[in-house]
Protein backbone atom coordinates (compact mmCIF):
# COMPACT_ATOMS: atom_id res chain seq x y z
CA UNK A 1 0.00 0.00 0.00
CA UNK A 2 1.38 3.69 -0.82
CA UNK A 3 1.90 5.20 2.44
CA UNK A 4 1.46 9.24 3.06
CA UNK A 5 4.69 11.18 3.97
CA UNK A 6 4.35 14.39 6.03
CA UNK A 7 5.92 16.23 3.04
CA UNK A 8 3.16 15.59 0.73
CA UNK A 9 0.44 18.20 0.70
CA UNK A 10 -2.90 17.76 1.09
CA UNK A 11 -3.97 18.80 -2.09
CA UNK A 12 -2.09 15.96 -3.65
CA UNK A 13 -4.62 13.58 -2.03
CA UNK A 14 -2.52 11.32 0.08
CA UNK A 15 -3.88 7.48 0.57
CA UNK A 16 -5.70 6.53 3.79
CA UNK A 17 -3.62 3.73 5.37
CA UNK A 18 -7.08 2.14 6.86
CA UNK A 19 -9.09 0.16 4.32
CA UNK A 20 -12.82 0.84 4.24
CA UNK A 21 -14.29 -2.10 5.69
CA UNK A 22 -11.84 -1.46 9.09
CA UNK A 23 -12.92 2.07 8.80
CA UNK A 24 -16.69 1.47 9.39
CA UNK A 25 -16.49 -1.41 12.00
CA UNK A 26 -17.42 -0.03 15.07
CA UNK A 27 -14.65 -2.49 17.13
CA UNK A 28 -11.73 -1.07 15.15
CA UNK A 29 -9.13 0.68 15.95
CA UNK A 30 -6.08 2.63 14.36
CA UNK A 31 -4.05 0.17 15.54
CA UNK A 32 -5.30 -2.87 13.48
CA UNK A 33 -3.37 -1.11 10.57
CA UNK A 34 -0.85 1.19 11.31
CA UNK A 35 1.94 2.17 8.85
CA UNK A 36 5.46 1.81 9.74
CA UNK A 37 6.06 4.77 10.56
CA UNK A 38 3.84 5.10 13.22
CA UNK A 39 4.17 2.74 16.41
CA UNK A 40 2.41 2.40 19.68
CA UNK A 41 4.60 2.83 22.66
CA UNK A 42 2.13 2.75 25.62
CA UNK A 43 -1.14 1.23 26.06
CA UNK A 44 -2.38 4.06 28.38
CA UNK A 45 -1.65 7.80 29.07
CA UNK A 46 -1.90 11.50 27.41
CA UNK A 47 -0.19 14.50 26.54
CA UNK A 48 3.19 13.71 26.34
CA UNK A 49 6.06 16.01 25.79
CA UNK A 50 9.68 15.45 24.64
CA UNK A 51 12.66 15.81 27.17
CA UNK A 52 15.12 18.18 25.15
CA UNK A 53 17.84 15.47 24.23
CA UNK A 54 14.97 13.12 22.89
CA UNK A 55 15.54 9.82 24.49
CA UNK A 56 12.54 10.30 27.53
CA UNK A 57 9.20 11.83 27.17
CA UNK A 58 6.71 12.58 30.04
CA UNK A 59 3.04 12.09 29.80
CA UNK A 60 -0.02 11.55 32.30
CA UNK A 61 -1.54 8.62 33.03
CA UNK A 62 -5.00 10.17 33.05
CA UNK A 63 -6.32 13.33 33.47
CA UNK A 64 -6.28 14.46 37.02
CA UNK A 65 -3.44 11.66 37.61
CA UNK A 66 0.18 10.94 38.31
CA UNK A 67 3.32 12.07 35.99
CA UNK A 68 5.35 8.89 34.36
CA UNK A 69 8.88 8.99 32.47
CA UNK A 70 8.97 6.86 29.59
CA UNK A 71 12.85 5.72 28.44
CA UNK A 72 13.13 4.86 25.05
CA UNK A 73 16.70 2.69 25.38
CA UNK A 74 15.33 1.10 28.13
CA UNK A 75 11.46 0.86 27.80
CA UNK A 76 11.32 1.49 31.52
CA UNK A 77 8.16 3.62 32.55
CA UNK A 78 8.97 5.64 35.86
CA UNK A 79 6.34 7.59 38.08
CA UNK A 80 7.22 11.26 38.91
CA UNK A 81 4.90 12.14 41.25
CA UNK A 82 3.95 9.59 43.80
CA UNK A 83 6.40 10.78 46.24
CA UNK A 84 4.00 13.60 47.25
CA UNK A 85 0.31 14.47 48.24
CA UNK A 86 -1.28 15.75 45.37
CA UNK A 87 -5.01 15.97 43.52
CA UNK A 88 -3.60 15.02 40.23
CA UNK A 89 -2.17 16.91 37.25
CA UNK A 90 -3.50 17.97 33.43
CA UNK A 91 -0.06 19.00 32.29
CA UNK A 92 3.52 18.16 32.83
CA UNK A 93 5.98 20.10 30.52
CA UNK A 94 9.52 19.58 30.65
CA UNK A 95 11.67 23.37 31.55
CA UNK A 96 15.21 24.39 29.89
CA UNK A 97 16.57 22.96 32.53
CA UNK A 98 15.35 19.42 32.58
CA UNK A 99 13.00 20.03 35.86
CA UNK A 100 9.13 19.82 35.29
CA UNK A 101 6.48 22.30 34.90
CA UNK A 102 3.34 20.77 36.83
CA UNK A 103 -0.29 22.06 36.16
CA UNK A 104 -2.93 20.75 38.66
CA UNK A 105 -5.90 21.54 41.20
CA UNK A 106 -4.43 22.06 44.70
CA UNK A 107 -7.86 21.32 46.44
CA UNK A 108 -9.72 18.11 46.42
CA UNK A 109 -12.69 17.76 44.07
CA UNK A 110 -15.66 15.19 43.04
CA UNK A 111 -13.92 12.79 40.36
CA UNK A 112 -16.93 11.45 39.31
CA UNK A 113 -19.17 14.71 38.48
CA UNK A 114 -18.29 16.50 35.29
CA UNK A 115 -19.09 19.84 36.36
CA UNK A 116 -16.82 19.66 39.27
CA UNK A 117 -13.75 18.21 37.00
CA UNK A 118 -14.64 21.36 34.92
CA UNK A 119 -14.30 23.61 38.18
CA UNK A 120 -10.66 21.87 39.17
CA UNK A 121 -8.97 22.12 35.38
CA UNK A 122 -9.93 25.81 35.35
CA UNK A 123 -8.56 26.60 38.88
CA UNK A 124 -5.36 24.61 37.76
CA UNK A 125 -2.07 25.72 39.50
CA UNK A 126 1.39 25.85 38.62
CA UNK A 127 4.38 23.98 40.26
CA UNK A 128 8.22 23.17 38.93
CA UNK A 129 9.06 19.68 40.04
CA UNK A 130 13.00 18.85 40.42
CA UNK A 131 13.85 16.50 37.63
CA UNK A 132 15.40 14.11 40.65
CA UNK A 133 11.56 13.25 41.00
CA UNK A 134 12.67 13.05 44.65
CA UNK A 135 11.42 16.09 46.26
CA UNK A 136 7.67 17.57 46.47
CA UNK A 137 6.89 19.90 43.85
CA UNK A 138 7.38 24.02 44.25
CA UNK A 139 3.92 26.10 43.74
CA UNK A 140 4.39 29.12 42.01
CA UNK A 141 0.88 30.74 43.38
CA UNK A 142 -0.51 31.41 39.88
CA UNK A 143 -3.79 30.09 38.74
CA UNK A 144 -3.24 28.54 34.86
CA UNK A 145 -6.42 27.20 32.79
CA UNK A 146 -5.65 24.87 29.77
CA UNK A 147 -1.72 24.38 28.81
CA UNK A 148 0.79 26.65 29.57
CA UNK A 149 4.09 26.85 27.01
CA UNK A 150 7.44 26.43 28.03
CA UNK A 151 10.90 28.25 25.89
CA UNK A 152 12.56 25.31 25.12
CA UNK A 153 15.52 27.71 25.70
CA UNK A 154 15.67 29.73 28.50
CA UNK A 155 13.20 29.61 32.12
CA UNK A 156 10.15 31.22 30.52
CA UNK A 157 6.79 30.27 30.21
CA UNK A 158 3.59 31.74 29.56
CA UNK A 159 0.25 30.51 30.56
CA UNK A 160 -3.64 31.13 29.78
CA UNK A 161 -5.53 32.20 33.38
CA UNK A 162 -8.72 34.06 34.27
CA UNK A 163 -12.04 32.54 32.53
CA UNK A 164 -9.48 31.28 29.91
CA UNK A 165 -9.45 34.88 28.50
CA UNK A 166 -6.19 36.13 29.52
CA UNK A 167 -2.40 35.16 28.73
CA UNK A 168 0.82 35.82 30.38
CA UNK A 169 4.51 35.49 30.47
CA UNK A 170 6.85 35.27 33.27
CA UNK A 171 10.53 34.24 33.75
CA UNK A 172 11.37 31.73 36.49
CA UNK A 173 14.18 32.29 38.80
CA UNK A 174 15.66 31.41 42.06
CA UNK A 175 15.66 34.94 44.49
CA UNK A 176 17.04 33.66 48.10
CA UNK A 177 17.03 30.03 47.69
CA UNK A 178 13.41 30.17 46.27
CA UNK A 179 12.13 29.20 43.07
CA UNK A 180 9.50 32.74 41.81
CA UNK A 181 7.97 33.98 38.77
CA UNK A 182 9.51 37.45 37.91
CA UNK A 183 8.40 39.85 35.01
CA UNK A 184 4.90 38.23 34.77
CA UNK A 185 2.96 40.22 32.98
CA UNK A 186 -0.44 40.28 30.68
CA UNK A 187 0.06 39.67 26.92
CA UNK A 188 -2.99 39.03 25.53
CA UNK A 189 -6.77 39.34 26.20
CA UNK A 190 -9.55 38.42 24.16
CA UNK A 191 -10.49 41.99 23.66
CA UNK A 192 -7.14 42.20 21.70
CA UNK A 193 -8.78 40.34 18.87
CA UNK A 194 -10.03 42.53 15.99
CA UNK A 195 -13.63 42.45 16.27
CA UNK A 196 -14.57 40.23 13.28
CA UNK A 197 -12.42 37.59 14.51
CA UNK A 198 -12.67 37.87 18.28
CA UNK A 199 -13.47 34.53 19.77
CA UNK A 200 -16.26 34.30 22.35
CA UNK A 201 -14.91 33.78 25.09
CA UNK A 202 -11.69 31.14 25.27
CA UNK A 203 -8.30 31.95 23.91
CA UNK A 204 -5.63 29.52 24.63
CA UNK A 205 -1.28 29.27 24.39
CA UNK A 206 0.49 26.36 23.39
CA UNK A 207 4.45 27.35 22.35
CA UNK A 208 6.94 30.08 22.07
CA UNK A 209 7.94 29.95 18.45
CA UNK A 210 11.74 28.89 18.24
CA UNK A 211 14.54 29.83 17.96
CA UNK A 212 14.23 33.76 19.38
CA UNK A 213 10.68 33.51 21.47
CA UNK A 214 9.22 36.08 20.37
CA UNK A 215 6.17 34.85 19.53
CA UNK A 216 3.65 32.48 20.43
CA UNK A 217 0.81 29.75 18.82
CA UNK A 218 -2.66 31.16 20.11
CA UNK A 219 -5.79 28.96 19.22
CA UNK A 220 -9.13 30.99 19.66
CA UNK A 221 -12.11 29.42 20.06
CA UNK A 222 -15.66 30.12 18.75
CA UNK A 223 -14.95 32.90 17.02
CA UNK A 224 -17.72 35.46 16.51
CA UNK A 225 -19.55 33.24 18.65
CA UNK A 226 -19.59 30.29 16.29
CA UNK A 227 -17.87 26.94 16.55
CA UNK A 228 -15.27 27.89 14.17
CA UNK A 229 -11.77 27.81 16.24
CA UNK A 230 -8.61 29.34 14.51
CA UNK A 231 -5.05 28.98 15.25
CA UNK A 232 -2.73 32.26 15.67
CA UNK A 233 0.57 33.72 15.76
CA UNK A 234 0.94 36.36 18.46
CA UNK A 235 4.14 38.30 18.14
CA UNK A 236 4.94 39.45 21.62
CA UNK A 237 6.90 42.38 20.47
CA UNK A 238 5.02 44.66 18.47
CA UNK A 239 1.38 42.55 19.74
CA UNK A 240 0.77 41.56 15.95
CA UNK A 241 -2.53 38.46 15.74
CA UNK A 242 -2.00 36.81 12.40
CA UNK A 243 -4.45 34.36 11.62
CA UNK A 244 -2.63 30.95 10.24
CA UNK A 245 -5.17 28.53 9.86
CA UNK A 246 -7.64 31.18 7.85
CA UNK A 247 -10.74 28.60 7.92
CA UNK A 248 -14.37 29.48 8.27
CA UNK A 249 -15.62 26.78 8.78
CA UNK A 250 -13.19 23.92 10.34
CA UNK A 251 -12.16 23.36 14.00
CA UNK A 252 -8.07 24.66 14.29
CA UNK A 253 -6.28 23.89 17.36
CA UNK A 254 -2.48 24.36 17.17
CA UNK A 255 0.03 21.88 19.13
CA UNK A 256 3.06 21.04 19.24
CA UNK A 257 5.93 23.21 17.23
CA UNK A 258 8.53 22.31 15.11
CA UNK A 259 12.11 23.44 15.50
CA UNK A 260 12.30 25.66 12.69
CA UNK A 261 10.10 27.73 13.64
CA UNK A 262 8.09 27.66 10.41
CA UNK A 263 5.36 24.83 11.30
CA UNK A 264 3.31 24.41 14.04
CA UNK A 265 1.08 21.16 14.43
CA UNK A 266 -2.92 21.39 14.04
CA UNK A 267 -5.77 19.22 15.58
CA UNK A 268 -7.87 19.60 12.56
CA UNK A 269 -11.84 18.73 11.53
CA UNK A 270 -13.60 19.23 8.44
CA UNK A 271 -16.56 20.46 10.30
CA UNK A 272 -17.80 23.00 12.73
CA UNK A 273 -17.84 21.46 16.40
CA UNK A 274 -17.09 22.20 19.51
CA UNK A 275 -14.92 19.48 20.21
CA UNK A 276 -14.77 17.25 17.03
CA UNK A 277 -13.11 14.26 16.37
CA UNK A 278 -9.74 15.46 14.65
CA UNK A 279 -6.65 15.00 12.85
CA UNK A 280 -3.00 16.50 13.20
CA UNK A 281 -1.73 18.43 10.28
CA UNK A 282 1.03 20.51 9.73
CA UNK A 283 0.76 23.89 9.45
CA UNK A 284 3.22 26.70 8.06
CA UNK A 285 3.46 29.75 10.19
CA UNK A 286 4.10 32.17 7.22
CA UNK A 287 -0.01 33.26 7.21
CA UNK A 288 -0.53 31.33 3.70
CA UNK A 289 -3.24 28.62 5.50
CA UNK A 290 -0.74 25.76 4.01
CA UNK A 291 -1.26 22.22 5.54
CA UNK A 292 -0.05 18.58 5.26
CA UNK A 293 -2.17 15.86 6.77
CA UNK A 294 0.00 13.57 9.29
CA UNK A 295 -2.83 11.45 10.77
CA UNK A 296 -5.99 9.64 9.84
CA UNK A 297 -7.20 8.42 12.64
CA UNK A 298 -10.66 9.55 11.92
CA UNK A 299 -11.08 7.54 9.41
CA UNK A 300 -11.42 4.62 11.47
CA UNK A 301 -14.68 5.22 13.05
CA UNK A 302 -15.23 7.32 16.17
CA UNK A 303 -11.50 7.68 16.84
CA UNK A 304 -9.24 10.72 16.72
CA UNK A 305 -5.27 11.60 16.62
CA UNK A 306 -4.38 14.62 19.09
CA UNK A 307 -1.90 16.25 21.09
CA UNK A 308 1.22 16.03 18.96
CA UNK A 309 4.49 17.23 20.16
CA UNK A 310 7.58 17.54 18.15
CA UNK A 311 11.52 16.01 19.82
CA UNK A 312 13.51 18.82 19.50
CA UNK A 313 15.57 17.66 16.40
CA UNK A 314 12.32 17.77 14.55
CA UNK A 315 13.38 14.12 13.84
CA UNK A 316 10.05 12.57 15.45
CA UNK A 317 6.38 13.27 17.07
CA UNK A 318 4.95 11.96 20.09
CA UNK A 319 0.61 11.92 19.54
CA UNK A 320 -1.86 10.38 21.68
CA UNK A 321 -5.26 8.43 20.13
CA UNK A 322 -8.77 9.01 21.75
CA UNK A 323 -12.60 8.41 21.06
CA UNK A 324 -15.72 10.86 20.27
CA UNK A 325 -17.61 11.36 23.35
CA UNK A 326 -14.42 11.49 26.18
CA UNK A 327 -13.37 14.52 28.24
CA UNK A 328 -11.41 16.76 26.29
CA UNK A 329 -7.62 15.61 26.13
CA UNK A 330 -8.15 12.42 27.50
CA UNK A 331 -5.96 9.36 25.52
CA UNK A 332 -5.51 5.85 25.52
CA UNK A 333 -2.29 5.10 24.02
CA UNK A 334 1.01 7.05 23.37
CA UNK A 335 2.30 6.35 19.95
CA UNK A 336 6.10 7.52 17.65
CA UNK A 337 5.39 9.04 14.12
CA UNK A 338 9.10 8.60 12.60
CA UNK A 339 8.77 11.83 9.44
CA UNK A 340 12.23 10.05 7.97
CA UNK A 341 10.25 6.57 7.60
CA UNK A 342 7.21 8.53 5.79
CA UNK A 343 9.28 10.55 3.71
CA UNK A 344 10.89 7.44 2.54
CA UNK A 345 7.64 5.70 1.97
CA UNK A 346 6.35 7.79 -0.51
Amino acid sequence: MRLFSYLLLALAGPLSPFSSTLAQSPSASPTDSLPPHITRLTWFGERADWRHDGKRFVFLNRAYGDVYEYDFDTKRITPCTDHFKHFGFVRALYLSNGNLLLSGPKDNFDRTDKQDRQRARDASQLYVLDKSFTQPPVPLGVQCNEGPAVSRHRLRIAWTHGEQDHISVADLAEVDGKLQLQNARVVLRTSDFPESERPRKWIETQNFVPPNDSQLTITAYEIQGSENTETYLFDLENRRLTNLSRSSDRYEECEGIFPDGKFTLVESAERQHRWPLVDLYRLSLDGSGTKQRLTFFTEVRDWKAAEGTISDDGRFMLFQDGRGGMEAGQGFSIYLYDFEKAAAAR
